[in-house]
């Protein structure tokens, strides 16, 4: 609920922004960041897919499928945008932005 709340808050600013209320959105992620999203926090795509890697080679071993766990992300990344805050007249805590993975700037 917060992230339909956040992305029409985004789509009703004067920001460019690749963000719309009707968007179906699974997660707001790095890229949306780097294209103008004000904040993400989600998992490593690149630690993702080398879990999905290590399955693949593990199915062509022989194991199958249905045998092998699941397995949730364990890494996550915090990415801000700080051009997108300053143009949305924000100020972000120096302490997030410490605690930030990458700030773009």
């Amino acid at each position: 609920m917060q992230r339909r709340r956040f992305i029409t808050l985004i789509g009703a600013a004067t920001v460019a922004s690749p963000f719309s209320a009707q968007a179906q959105l699974q997660r707001i992620g790095r890229l949306d960041t780097e294209k103008g999203g004000l904040v993400s926090y989600a998992f490593d795509t690149i630690e993702q897919q080398r879990g999905a890697a290590a399955y693949v080679d593990r199915i062509l071993k022989g194991e199958k499928p249905a045998d092998l766990p699941v397995q949730a992300p364990t890494k996550y990344q915090l990415v801000i945008n700080l051009k997108t805050a300053k143009a949305l007249g924000l100020d972000v805590p120096l302490q997030l932005q410490q605690r930030a993975d990458d700030i773009i700037e």
